[in-house]
């Protein structure tokens, strides 16, 4: 099978619209939680969100093409332009054919639903506008993109809730090594700070009712209350290495292993036993052949919630057994919220960063963990150190488990 390798990476996020300003401030322990703006909140027990500050698609397409996107469609274009810049792609000497899309959503665009609704109460259907739904669905992220840069490859839209970065970046991996394309643009989008979004999610429960934005998303804190709600996007672009080699792209990571399972136990809560993460991440260990011994870093889903944090810290334990208490563990969503369907991607690139200068960063707000979740949890300024093997971790609603193994310096 062919090996993989990641040659360029885009992010738009809370705390930077593109790679490099979302990871200095990361390396600042930026945190990118504040008031919500999008809506009034005034009826809304969450007051919090990690929105994207100053986005203007027209730095990143034309005004047509934006108007016929909503928010989580113009993230996506986005963070792929910059992705396929950093790699160097050249459309005009690439047989299209040979280059796919992998890119989720979670949700889609609750808010043109939302407009439209309102339109229809009001107005009746007859006004309903004709776009509504080319609009609103999942994979148009997908879509767009691959009509804006002309990939004429497999185009797929994996939606897995908050595992569907890491299962579009894993299908994407897939796609490669099997031989189905060169080269695969993949990863996740999301924009669903809305009413009904945060309502949503708040009348579940899940959402943090905290209104001090250092102690709103604090993973593996004893005092975590909920996630805090996020929106942006990241993508990678991801080839075989030999692809790489012939085009003469600069080689980022490899991506080495991939593992997924399913709790098949609850709608919204992991499995107690955090047996089918665990077991997620056995199968991408597996894959990648490495040991428990030779991961330096998991850059866990660390959700924030009571259940999640508890739950990944049991499956991390037995799925790295003696180890577990060795292996450095942060949580990126301490600075950028959730997001979503996003998450896994923008989480794998964090990894790679990672890879690069290597440095881990901190779970920023962590102060205190209770008694069982005793794991090396970075706490207070990040760590210099080496990271040649990483493990990225997304957990899904629905049971959905993902895993990625990545590797330092894929030319080897």
């Amino acid at each position: 099978m062919e090996r993989v390798v990641v040659t360029g990476m885009g992010a738009i996020t809370p705390i930077g619209l593109d790679v490099s300003k979302f990871w200095k401030s990361i390396r600042e322990n930026k945190i990118g939680i504040d008031q919500i703006t999008k809506f009034d909140t005034s009826q809304y027990k969450v007051k919090l969100a990690a929105e994207v500050k100053n986005f203007d698609p027209k730095n990143y397409m034309d005004f047509k093409s934006a108007r016929r996107m909503e928010l989580f469609c113009q993230y996506a274009v986005a963070a792929t332009k910059e992705a396929i810049e950093q790699a160097g792609l050249n459309m005009k000497q690439e047989d299209p054919y040979r280059i796919g899309t992998s890119i989720g959503s979670g949700i889609g665009s609750l808010d043109v639903m939302e407009r439209e609704h309102k339109k229809l109460l009001a107005k009746g259907p007859a006004r309903i506008n004709p776009l509504l739904v080319p609009l609103m669905i999942t994979n148009m992220a997908a879509g767009n993109v691959s009509i804006i840069y002309g990939l004429k490859g497999k185009s797929i839209n994996v939606v897995t809730a908050c595992a569907t970065g890491t299962n579009s970046i894993g299908e994407a991996y897939r796609t490669i090594q099997h031989g189905e394309a060169d080269v695969m643009i993949a990863g996740g989008a999301e924009s669903a700070i809305t009413p009904i979004g945060v309502g949503g999610f708040s009348a579940l429960t899940a959402l943090t009712t905290s209104e001090q934005k250092e102690r709103a998303s604090i993973p593996f804190d004893k005092e975590r209350s909920g996630f805090v709600i996020g929106e942006g996007a990241g993508i990678v672009v991801l080839e075989s290495l030999e692809h790489a080699k012939k085009r003469g792209a600069k080689i980022l990571a490899e991506i080495v292993g991939y593992g997924c399972t399913s709790d098949a136990y609850h709608i919204t809560s992991p499995a107690e036993d955090g047996k089918g993460a665990a077991k997620a991440m056995s199968l991408a260990m597996e894959e990648a052949g490495v040991r428990p011994e030779q991961i330096d870093y998991i850059n866990a889903h660390g959700t924030s919630t009571k259940y999640n944090d508890l739950f990944e810290t049991r499956a991390i334990k037995l799925a790295f057994g003696n180890y577990a208490n060795q292996v450095k563990v942060s949580s990126t969503k301490s600075m950028v919220g959730h997001l979503l369907g996003a998450a896994g991607a923008v989480e794998l690139i964090t990894c790679i960063k990672s890879m690069e200068e290597g440095y881990v960063h901190s779970n920023v707000g962590l102060k205190e963990s209770e008694e069982e979740m005793d794991l090396d949890y970075v706490k207070g300024n990040g760590i210099s150190m080496p990271v040649n093997y990483c493990i990225s971790n997304s957990l899904g609603f629905g049971g959905h488990n993902a895993s990625i193994v990545i590797k330092r310096n894929g030319e080897s």
